[in-house]
């Protein structure tokens, strides 16, 4: 193994251990003892069913504003793994990658980890040697037996709660709620991002003593026009820039943000203007990123039913001219006949395809589901995401719009497409 390149080591990674999923945390607190990996900074982690990565950058883009040195931990990456760890915006370097990935290689000794468990960990070796102020980590899957939660949150937020991933978590909200709880800590803020709140969101907050800030109840929102206020508290805030990313949900997500600076303020005070330039420059690629105007191309990586109901809302606000063209491919283990249930009134023609992953559905299994599914739209089949996307721009007008959507998988692939197209001219 080549210990100079990342390729390399993410090739090791996936040889460590066979499975890709292995919930626990026996084996990764071994490691975090055996590597001394005693985080002296605050720690805010951020789960949730959608929303994560979009709440984490925008804590990201305040607390950078405000002068912090700033740590974050997200997955899973667009393109490149480089993108999951991020110091003060920028993604973390090969070099500093590939030292961490040692730190971590020498002392878990012949203890297997997962490809997720690895690399948070090494994540926080990064953040230990920068001297971060304070570090935002994303949870990978649920929470409780996430790796992530191996460190103790000093602020936890849930963004929401829904049904995804429910071999894994349980097939109710109360379930699912329950697992991602169990990042709250005794005595430190838990934020929840939506009204609608489980009994077992509540009872597990009751039971470790977290201080439980519920969107609706301890803080809430309003939008006027292009700008909305927040209130928490004895705080409350008017004028505010709407989010750079687009959808009613990214005030949600915002306000959660916000209730956790205002309740970790005592140690990372943040001003009025820093929330104000963090919220107006915060972005994540593939959540309803639009690039290109004729057509417009819009690229979103919504792969389950709360995601998809977020997209079609966003879609049906956002005028369009001509016909909008769904570049459509999703992981078969996901809710795909709901996905396409919620999507369909809003899509005109389906260019659907196969992913290439052991995970992956094949085009014509979609094609299946859209035809249960009632639905009337032209569908055309393609062997990759990239040959649907091909096929999309050149039939769509000027007045159309392309939406890629269903999975990271699916983005990824017709983003780099994309950019390689611009590049070319």
């Amino acid at each position: 193994m080549d210990k100079n390149s990342v390729e390399s080591w993410l090739v090791h990674l996936e040889k460590l251990y066979p499975v890709t999923i292995d919930l626990g945390l026996d084996r990764v607190a071994q490691v975090r003892v055996q590597a001394n990996l005693e985080p002296r900074f605050p720690l805010i982690t951020v789960g949730g069913t959608n929303g994560k990565g979009s709440t984490c950058a925008m804590l990201e883009s305040i607390l950078c504003t405000a002068g912090y040195k700033v740590g974050c931990y997200t997955s899973p990456h667009l393109i490149r793994y480089n993108e999951r760890v991020r110091i003060n915006g920028m993604e973390s370097s090969d070099t500093q990658l590939c030292r961490s990935f040692e730190v971590i290689e020498k002392a878990r000794e012949k203890i297997r980890l997962t490809y997720f468990e690895f690399g948070t960990l090494a994540a926080m070796v990064l953040f230990m040697e920068e001297n971060v102020d304070v570090a935002i980590l994303e949870v990978g899957l649920g929470g409780r037996l996430d790796a992530v939660n191996v460190f103790d949150a000093d602020c936890a937020v849930i963004t929401n709660v829904d049904l995804d991933h429910m071999d894994y978590l349980g097939d109710t909200r109360e379930a699912i709620g329950y697992e991602k709880a169990g990042i709250f800590r005794s005595s430190r803020p838990a934020i929840y991002g939506q009204t609608d709140i489980p009994d077992r969101v509540v009872q597990q907050a009751q039971k470790v003593g977290a201080r439980l800030q519920v969107l609706g109840r301890e803080f809430g929102y309003e939008r006027s026009g292009k700008t909305w206020s927040f209130h928490c508290g004895q705080d409350s805030f008017t004028g505010l820039p709407l989010p750079l990313m687009t959808g009613e949900y990214q005030l949600r997500n915002a306000s959660a943000a916000l209730t956790a600076l205002l309740m970790m303020k005592e140690r990372l005070p943040v001003s009025l203007q820093a929330m104000k330039h963090g919220l107006e420059t915060a972005k994540v690629p593939g959540r309803f990123q639009i690039d290109g105007l004729h057509p417009q191309t819009i690229f979103d990586v919504a792969h389950n039913p709360h995601a998809a109901r977020a997209l079609a809302a966003n879609l049906q606000m956002l005028p369009c001219k001509g016909r909008t063209i769904a570049v459509f491919a999703m992981l078969s283990d996901k809710d795909m006949g709901m996905v396409i249930q919620i999507m369909a009134p809003v899509i005109n023609v389906w260019c659907i395809a196969t992913i290439n992953h052991v995970r992956g559905a094949r085009a014509d299994q979609l094609n299946e589901l859209l035809v249960l599914k009632g639905v009337q739209s032209p569908i055309l089949c393609f062997e990759d995401p990239v040959g649907a996307y091909e096929h999309a721009c050149n039939v769509a007008g000027k007045n159309d719009r392309i939406i890629v959507f269903g999975s990271f998988h699916t983005v990824a692939d017709c983003l780099v497409a994309h950019e390689n197209a611009v590049v070319a001219g």
